[in-house]
C-alpha cells in the first residue's frame, strides 16, 4: 500500500539533446531498464543549426522516482539540459489528435455538433465517415474521444504532448 508521500504524480519533463543517432534509444533505454513507464513521448529537432532536439516525456511515478529519472537523465552524455515542467509550473502543454468517426443520421449530427463545441476541425469527410483534428490539453482530447465512442469512433492517432515553459527564459543548451 502506498503512503501519502509515495502517491503517484504525473510529470512532464523536457530534455534538450544532441540530434544524433542513438540518443533517443539511450533515453528510452533508461526508462525501460529501470521499469519506468512513459505515458507520452514527443521528439523533434528544435535548432537545426545547433543540431539540438527536444524530447518531451510525460511519466508517472512517486516523487522519489521522478527525482531519480531526472538525475539519471542529466548524467547521460548527449543531454544538454533537463527541465521538469511540472515543477517549474505554468507550462503550456498541447497535443494533437486525429479522430475518425463513422456514422449516419442522428449519431453523425451529434458527432458534428460535439466537434464544433470542442473546436475540432474536420480534415476529411465522406458520406459514411469523417476525421476530426483536435488540438488541446490531453484531458480535452480524452474527453472528446470518450464522447465519440458511442457515436461511431473508429480510430485515433495522437502526437503525444508538446510542452514549453512560460516566460522569457529558454532552456539552456
Amino acid at each position: 500500500m502506498l503512503k501519502i508521500a509515495d502517491q503517484l504524480e504525473r510529470h512532464t519533463i523536457s530534455v534538450l539533446v544532441d540530434n544524433e543517432p542513438g540518443v533517443l534509444a539511450r533515453v528510452i533505454g533508461l526508462f525501460a531498464g529501470r521499469g519506468y513507464n512513459i505515458d507520452s513521448l514527443t521528439v523533434s529537432e528544435t535548432e537545426h543549426a545547433a543540431h539540438v532536439s527536444r524530447i518531451t516525456i510525460v511519466t508517472t511515478g512517486t516523487p522519489m522516482v521522478i527525482e531519480q529519472i531526472k538525475a539519471q537523465l542529466e548524467r547521460l552524455v548527449p543531454i544538454h539540459s533537463v527541465a521538469d515542467l511540472t515543477v517549474t509550473g505554468n507550462a503550456v502543454e498541447r497535443e494533437l489528435a486525429l479522430i475518425k468517426v463513422a456514422g449516419k443520421g442522428e449519431k453523425r449530427v451529434e458527432a458534428l455538433r460535439l466537434g464544433d463545441a470542442f473546436r475540432a476541425q474536420i480534415v476529411d469527410a465522406t458520406t459514411e465517415s469523417f476525421i476530426f483534428e483536435l488540438t488541446g490539453r490531453t484531458s480535452k482530447i480524452d474527453q472528446f474521444i470518450s464522447l465519440m465512442q458511442p457515436l461511431g469512433l473508429v480510430e485515433v492517432a495522437r502526437t503525444g504532448v508538446a510542452a514549453i515553459a512560460r516566460g522569457p527564459e529558454g532552456m539552456k543548451i
